[in-house]
């Protein structure tokens, strides 16, 4: 899923580009969410529970924090990736994958849970990870939070992994547009990158490290070019080789209306029946997380509160305090030595 060691190759040669932070950092910004990233990573660390019950405890995270997320579900995925997917359902002993993109009775159930949660979503034309970046592009969204790395080459200026923290330098933020600097890339450069590291939509090179991928583009900038210059014996290029087409996939940026988005407050009871049916959560465990969800976001207001009526003072100059005054001009003794009605000039 992604990009074949991308976030490696990063810290080892742009650790530059990485920022660690704390969930509170992104307190007041809108935050485009992978939502089915999301909801696999509860589907892996509480194989037992319903993902639907850690997506009501992490988006009430974000909320006290007041963070305005955006939750982006996947649409029909691009045919390029077909293989892929088909490949990611045999490992996991499905029968088939979803390229219809439609919605299944748990995502039905999640779009239900968000809107109680009064949170806005949306569906992505294609894939939820590059509509993700095109919100960050056009300015709807700040950042877009995925453990997805091809988030990056689709081109979200920030990305961020693990928003799930509680604690001081757990969440890991990349920054692009420093990433490109410090490699030395333009964002086509990039995207060429992570086609010769490996992505979704298309096979790769064999024998490539990353290492080894970034140092040809850095020389050569395109595939084109690195095709001319590699020895094709050790390092056969894929029959019918596709890259062309994930380039245009990667830059290509999505164009869809977008609806007016408006976060409003959750409906506690309607949660707590809807909870009960569909994850078997106790009632008072969802009572006192919700009681806990309006203390601290009252604690927080009452602190921006106490903050705005600070008085905000500026530092005066001291120039400030005294009326400037033209300097005195001085007479100049004349030749002779006696007094002259001539003026030296000012400048």
């Amino acid at each position: 899923m992604g990009i074949t060691k991308l976030a490696d190759l990063i810290r080892w040669e742009a650790p530059g580009a990485i920022s660690h932070k704390h969930v509170g950092d992104y307190t007041g910004k809108v935050i485009a969410v992978d939502t089915s990233i999301m909801l696999n990573q509860f589907r892996t660390v509480t194989p037992s529970l319903s993902p639907l019950t850690g997506l009501f405890f992490r988006t009430l995270t974000l909320l006290e924090h007041d963070i305005k997320p955006i939750f982006v579900f996947d649409g029909k995925p691009p045919r390029e990736k077909f293989a892929a997917l088909r490949k990611r359902a045999e490992a996991a002993g499905w029968h088939a994958h979803n390229h219809l993109g439609t919605a299944s009775l748990q995502t039905k159930d999640t779009l239900h849970l968000l809107k109680l949660l009064g949170v806005p979503m949306l569906q992505a034309p294609g894939d939820a990870e590059a509509f993700c970046a095109w919100l960050v592009k056009r300015g709807t969204a700040e950042a877009v939070s995925s453990e997805d790395m091809d988030t990056l080459p689709f081109g979200a200026h920030v990305m961020i992994r693990h928003l799930n923290a509680k604690r001081d330098s757990d969440v890991v933020e990349y920054s692009l547009p420093k990433l490109l600097e410090i490699l030395q890339l333009t964002h086509m450069e990039f995207v060429d990158l992570c086609i010769l590291l490996g992505c979704d939509y298309c096979d790769k090179i064999t024998g490539f490290g990353p290492k080894r991928a970034l140092t040809l583009i850095q020389k050569y900038r395109t595939i084109e070019d690195v095709v001319l210059h590699i020895n094709r014996k050790t390092h056969p290029v894929p029959n019918n080789w596709k890259y062309k087409e994930a380039r245009k996939l990667f830059l290509d940026a999505s164009q869809t209306a977008l609806p007016e988005l408006t976060w409003t407050e959750p409906d506690e009871d309607a949660l707590v029946a809807f909870l009960r049916r569909a994850t078997y959560v106790k009632e008072n465990r969802i009572r006192h997380r919700m009681e806990k969800f309006r203390e601290m976001r009252e604690r927080k207001r009452k602190k921006m509160e106490k903050e705005r009526a600070i008085p905000q003072y500026t530092q005066t100059r001291v120039d400030d305090f005294f009326k400037v005054l033209r300097k005195r001009v001085q007479p100049v003794e004349a030749a002779d030595g006696g007094s002259s009605k001539k003026k030296r000039k000012t400048r």
